[in-house]
């Protein structure tokens, strides 16, 4: 009797995993099909098909959302999943797929970050400065060299979100002339929708951090100039920053005798030379700055619209020591 009970589970258990294996694989169908299934879409378990939907139960959620994005992009398979380190809020990974896409006439490998915390909260910020900078440099010889954005977002079952981008190999600062010629190439780039400002406007569409820092990034009114510079500048950066630190002294020092004050230093940035906003990078110093494929490069921005001296005001601060 306890052997036939014991057969009868064992028959009952395998019907179960069965149906869940089918489920599993009708969604990675739904998911990676590149046309529409008609309401008739059948199919029967194999070996093979249980295998693979084996393999997509036992993968952890970042595993499962990878094997997702490169199906449904047409990347084909992840091939190599390699740690490449951690911070105190995310994890990093060099991935590469069986089908990649092509850059300069070889295949691209992808950066991923993950975290257990929302798209919203941890990359979307990262995700649209990086994306606006690679707008904004451009793609010639005198350009910074700045990894493409390929996906980001929560994960679709469960708690986390990722980003990919473009894998950099990274090395040393390069020659710090051509750095200066690509910033200033992406500080004179326009304003445009596809920049992602499309009302020529000083501030970001998403607030972020400078480091662990946050920044508010409010827009400031269509065709911003000088104005409305000094405006952004005085409240949503220096004086956003005394507001954290909590030094009353200080406060009192800006508010009675400086800031009312402000509007000199721009006094001659008016007319021709008034001040349009310009894409930053917002967090540039010496940590930040590196090459790649013998380009300068920049990373881990906080990025905003704004006035292009603003750049080298924190490079000088961050580098003091």
């Amino acid at each position: 009797g306890g052997e036939v009970i014991g057969v009868e589970q064992h028959r009952l258990q395998v019907a179960r995993e069965e149906r869940n294996m089918t489920r599993i694989f009708n969604i990675v169908l739904l998911l990676s099909a590149s046309t529409p299934l008609g309401l008739g879409f059948s199919f029967s378990i194999t070996p093979a098909t249980r295998l693979l939907g084996t393999k997509l139960a036992a993968m952890a959620p970042l595993d499962q959302e990878l094997e997702s994005w490169a199906s449904s992009a047409g990347y084909g398979q992840i091939d190599k999943a390699i740690p490449a380190g951690s911070s105190g809020w995310a994890s990093f990974r060099k991935v590469t797929v069986t089908n990649p896409p092509e850059k300069d006439g070889k295949p691209v490998s992808f950066f991923v970050k993950s975290s257990s915390r929302s798209a919203e909260e941890m990359f979307l910020g990262e995700a649209l400065g990086l994306q606006a900078m690679y707008e904004c440099s451009g793609q010639g010889e005198d350009s910074l060299r700045i990894p493409k954005v390929y996906h980001y977002g929560d994960y679709s079952e469960g708690k986390g979100s990722l980003i990919v981008m473009e894998y950099l190999n990274l090395a040393g600062r390069s020659d710090d002339r051509a750095l200066g010629k690509a910033m200033a190439k992406m500080h004179l780039a326009p304003a445009t929708e596809a920049a992602g400002n499309p009302d020529k406007a000083f501030g970001f569409p998403v607030d972020n951090t400078i480091g662990g820092t946050p920044q508010p990034n409010p827009w400031t009114k269509p065709n911003s100039g000088t104005k409305e510079w000094i405006e952004f500048f005085r409240d949503h950066r220096i004086g956003h920053q005394l507001n954290l630190a909590g030094d009353s002294y200080c406060s009192n020092l800006w508010e009675n005798d400086i800031a009312p004050r402000l509007h000199l230093i721009f006094e001659d940035l008016h007319g021709e030379k008034e001040i349009k906003p310009s894409l930053l990078h917002g967090d540039l110093w010496s940590g930040n700055i590196g090459s790649a494929d013998g380009k300068p490069s920049i990373f881990d921005p906080a990025v905003y619209w704004g006035h292009h001296e603003a750049e080298w005001g924190v490079s000088f601060i961050l580098c003091l020591s």
